[in-house]
């Protein structure tokens, strides 16, 4: 027999412990090298854990649900040997335990027949909840009969307190254990804990909320010109690139403008000091199955728009199949949330710590609005800039605001970077 063990990959620094999801192999089936056996999820993202080694999964160490390190032993696969071997003992098992359970049903009379019903005897003293010790017997051998129960119930017999039956209790005895979700009158109610990635989000909001003195600065942007350009390129932009030429590059394009100008909106704070950073890693919120996640695109200053596009579009397809890795949402210097997606008019949000400053993205609608002393129809945007008014004056952030509007209400400023 040749073991092999089943680790817990190495997890990030930041991220002490995991937990176990679900099992997707049972002790004693075979598996295949690298055959994912099962999920692991940490605050951050879900990992997977493939089979080192071909063979049988001959012991689970850890069940699901359980809490566990990195480098934990988790389960131990038999490389050499077989999962019908394997399975033997299980189904033996099985097969026992109904065998077992057969004398039980036997009546314990020692192989006396002294207290032995005719079967029409039984029955009624089954109709009359009699027991068999209290029906005097006077047929052959002591065998009770008919007439004898019938004796005993004229005579007041009194019916047995419990009646021995070697058939199981029927499902819905008194006796089971009351439901955990009490019964409210056809208004359930179901109680789920919080994933890690759940828990860790609550986490995180309320460490903002605390730590920042957060302030939000809005204003409205005019997203004729961007549509324009979209409309106009996009059929090109996609067979050239192979992926669609969406907002959000513009977005990203925008902000980067703005943080250029004004750096201290790409800062963060540690302890006393302010972090000034010489880089553009921006992070995207994205919704997933699991909750909200931010991957993050580094250097975007230094990526053209269908490297934005695309890397967002993969982001997208890995939040979705809970498939994206720590390393891709460490970091982050401003963040960009898009509410927009569902529909949302206007929104305050909320920092991601340790970063200054976020944007929040809403939905284009037709609005009137007024030019030239006309009411003429616009698509409008509202966007929203919440930011750490430790570090960021509001000067700095409604500037800052104003330079993503002109950028995106006049898009030959992102090619020119003016």
């Amino acid at each position: 027999m040749s073991i092999v063990d089943v680790k817990v990959p190495q997890l990030s620094e930041s991220v002490a412990e995991a937990t176990l999801l679900q099992w997707k192999k049972k002790a004693g089936e075979a598996v295949a090298q690298d055959e994912i056996l099962i999920e692991i999820e940490t605050d951050k993202v879900v990992l997977e854990v493939p089979a080192p080694s071909a063979g049988v999964l001959s012991e689970i160490v850890v069940a699901d649900g359980g809490t566990v390190t990195a480098d934990q032993v988790i389960a131990k696969i038999d490389s050499a040997g077989r999962a019908s071997a394997a399975a033997a003992a299980p189904a033996a098992a099985a097969t026992a335990a109904p065998a077992a359970a057969k004398p039980a049903a036997a009546p314990a009379t020692g192989g006396s027949k002294s207290d032995v019903a005719m079967p029409a005897a039984a029955k009624l003293m089954a109709d009359n909840s009699l027991a068999a010790g209290s029906v005097p017997g006077t047929g052959r051998d002591g065998r009770i009969t008919k007439g004898d129960v019938l004796s005993a119930v004229a005579g007041g017999a009194k019916p047995a307190a419990a009646v021995p039956s070697a058939r199981p209790p029927a499902p819905a005895l008194p006796q089971v254990a009351a439901p955990v979700a009490p019964d409210l009158g056809g208004r359930p109610e179901q109680r789920v804990p919080m994933s890690r990635l759940r828990a860790r989000v609550a986490e995180r909001l309320l460490q903002s909320q605390s730590s920042n003195a957060i302030l939000t600065t809005f204003n409205e942007v005019n997203m004729a010109p961007v549509m324009e350009m979209r409309k106009k390129f996009q059929e090109k932009f996609e067979k050239e690139h192979g992926v669609k030429l969406g907002f959000m590059s513009f977005f990203v394009k925008a902000a980067v403008h703005a943080l250029k100008k004004y750096p201290v909106l790409n800062a963060s704070v540690d302890g006393n000091d302010i972090v000034y950073h010489g880089y553009f890693d921006i992070g995207i919120a994205v919704g997933s199955p699991r909750g909200l996640v931010v991957p993050i695109l580094r250097n975007a200053d230094q990526q053209s728009f269908a490297d934005i596009e695309k890397k967002i579009a993969e982001y997208g397809a890995k939040a979705r199949d809970g498939k994206l890795g720590i390393e891709e949402m460490t970091g982050g210097t401003f963040s960009i949330s898009n509410g927009g997606v569902f529909g949302s008019m206007l929104s305050t949000p909320i920092i991601n710590p340790p970063q200054s400053a976020i944007l929040g993205v809403h939905a284009t609608k037709d609005r009137a609005v007024v030019e030239n002393g006309q009411v003429v129809v616009r698509p409008i945007n509202y966007l929203a800039m919440s930011y750490d008014h430790r570090i960021i004056d509001g000067r700095e952030a409604v500037l800052g605001l104003v330079a993503m509007k002109e950028a995106l209400e006049d898009p030959a400023r992102l090619l020119f970077d003016i």
